[in-house]
């Protein structure tokens, strides 16, 4: 393992190391977290820039210059805030299953999960151990129905490509059996 320490991320030919943490199994390359946090942050602004137009744009006077302003700040104020939330939701999430590849050495739903939960205890810890708890269970239920549609997902659309029985020929396309007619013809025959 020594060795493999002094590797670049992306390794020169021999055996890279793939993950943040350093395990060769799981969790993708050591930008993963960086890469959900950029993604949660996009999403987060996103998803959080048409809530808040929605919302500055209903609560704005009346008229159509003050609503279109009222929406365009709630935006320019919240959506960097929400994305900012998401970024740090996703972050934590990603350091925490890495982690928890690293240790347990594999990647399963059972890693998502626990991540999930643990992620919003730390981000309630804060509130004290009751929100901690609260938060937990949602982050644990939340991820565990997640991972629970990913598997039946993935189950229901492995069994579309199971290997189907050999095509056969077509049967328009096959000649004549001898004395028997083809479909749709008369049954005499040109030559004898």
């Amino acid at each position: 393992m020594e060795e493999y320490a002094r590797e670049p991320w992306y390794g020169d030919g021999h055996r890279p190391r793939d993950c943040c943490c350093g395990a060769t199994a799981g969790c993708g390359s050591p930008w993963r977290i960086v890469d959900d946090c950029g993604g949660a942050f996009t999403m987060g602004v996103i998803g959080g820039g048409v809530f808040q137009a929605i919302k500055g744009f209903r609560n704005a006077p009346v008229g159509i210059r003050h609503r279109l302003r009222g929406s365009a700040n709630a935006v320019r104020i919240r959506a960097p805030q929400i994305g900012g939330s998401f970024a740090v939701w996703g972050g934590l999430f990603s350091t925490i299953d890495c982690g928890l590849v690293r240790l347990r050495g594999k990647e399963d739903p059972w890693n998502s999960i626990t991540s999930g939960a643990l992620t919003g205890a730390v981000l309630a810890a804060r509130s004290g151990p009751l929100a901690m708890v609260g938060s937990a269970m949602m982050g644990g239920i939340l991820l565990a129905l997640i991972e629970g549609v990913g598997i039946l997902l993935t189950r229901y659309t492995a069994q579309q490509f199971r290997n189907a029985p050999p095509f056969l020929e077509d049967p328009s396309q096959l000649p004549p059996k001898e004395g028997t007619p083809a479909p749709g013809y008369p049954s005499y025959q040109q030559y004898h």
